[in-house]
């Protein structure tokens, strides 16, 4: 049984920089796309990056440049460290991961319905 489990997060003032991370179990090959969602209150789930086996990555425009996601295969974990922080990134983060064996869509990535398994999430908070 694939599980997701965030941790990391918390609070920090504009400008500042917090790291979420991402433990993953369950899986018996280490071909998946996984990722990193967001959900600010009040609006919809959005995309933020996602990374794929070969180390590729797609980023949201809003994240591009602040934001770095990277994962340890053999470990089965997923960072995703963000700094220069903006009140806007404030947002529950959520783990999701595509089913083993699916690479990470390059054409139209971060499409959250491709995404299977998700993590319960972890609370970012960006004061300003």
């Amino acid at each position: 049984q694939i599980q997701l489990r965030e941790s990391g997060g918390g609070s920090t003032p504009a400008g500042g920089s917090l790291r979420v991370t991402c433990s993953a179990s369950g899986y018996i090959y280490e071909t998946y796309c996984i990722g990193w969602f967001r959900q600010a209150p009040g609006k919809a789930r959005e995309g933020v990056a996602d990374i794929d086996t070969d180390g590729t990555t797609h980023y949201t425009d809003a994240v591009k440049g602040r934001f770095t996601i990277s994962r340890d295969n053999a470990k089965h974990t997923l960072e995703l460290q963000l700094n220069s922080l903006e009140p806007e990134d404030t947002a529950v983060y959520y783990c999701a991961s595509k089913n083993p064996g699916s690479w990470c869509n390059t054409v139209n990535p971060l499409q959250e319905r491709e995404y299977k398994y998700w993590g319960k999430g972890t609370q970012v908070t960006v004061s300003s």
